[in-house]
């Protein structure tokens, strides 16, 4: 089975609306939140790219492949059929600069058939990229929400951040945090759905190897908050 990215999409925006509702004055919601469904629907658009074949430089490269028997008919009539070519001196030169032209024609058409992989590698990389700063950018929005102040309070200082969320909203933004990676890893699968690239793959394991991390280091932060309650 296959990733489809419009529930994708609307699960990304729904998780956004649940955000502001819950936080409207968040900046989870309003920047890092909306900056992921953005990234979801341009994933929707560049995914459909990726699967879809570039007919351009796939009529070039063969194009240049049915252009090789054009070339030995070219060879052979300048040859001549009875090789009657008495001058070896003559013959030698002519041989090398046909099998020159071959060797380059044959790197023409192994850049073509490489060449439409190799533009896609680029478009997964650059994604994968944005994506691991997404996920970080939702790690840093977690980093001062602290469940030990919550359970058993404690002195602040100046330049203690404001801790002003109940066990149960702390507990709310830790699991949108954690949607919100989880979504990231499934965007960044997204991008290698339809790319036979280990290049690709590769920086889309990345990227879902980084989501689930971050995303069980605040997980062991919320299992603290049942003591709260407690």
């Amino acid at each position: 089975m296959e990733l489809e990215p419009g529930p994708i999409v609307s699960t990304t925006q729904r998780l956004q609306r649940r955000i502001l509702e819950r936080f409207p004055d968040s900046s989870l919601g309003t920047q890092v939140a909306q900056r992921v469904v953005e990234v979801a629907q341009d994933a929707r658009r560049q995914a459909a790219d990726l699967a879809r074949p570039h007919y351009f430089l796939r009529g070039a490269t063969w194009l240049l492949v049915l252009s090789i028997p054009v070339m030995l008919g070219l060879m052979v009539t300048k040859i001549g059929l009875h090789l009657d070519i008495k001058d070896l001196e003559e013959f030698v030169p002519f041989v090398q600069a046909a099998v020159e032209s071959f060797i380059f024609l044959g790197a023409g058409i192994l850049f073509l058939m490489t060449l439409e992989n190799r533009l896609k590698r680029a478009r997964v990389l650059r994604a994968a990229r944005e994506l691991r700063g997404l996920a970080h950018l939702v790690d840093m929005h977690q980093l001062d929400k602290d469940p030990v102040y919550v359970i058993d309070g404690g002195p602040t200082t100046e330049s203690s951040p404001k801790r002003t969320m109940t066990a149960f909203e702390l507990n709310r933004y830790f699991d949108y945090c954690c949607e919100l990676l989880s979504l990231l890893g499934k965007l960044a699968a997204l991008y290698s759905e339809n790319l036979d690239d280990p290049v690709a793959v590769s920086a889309v394991d990345e990227v879902e190897s980084l989501t689930t991390g971050l995303s069980r280091k605040i997980w062991q932060k919320s299992m603290m908050l049942p003591r709260a309650s407690g």
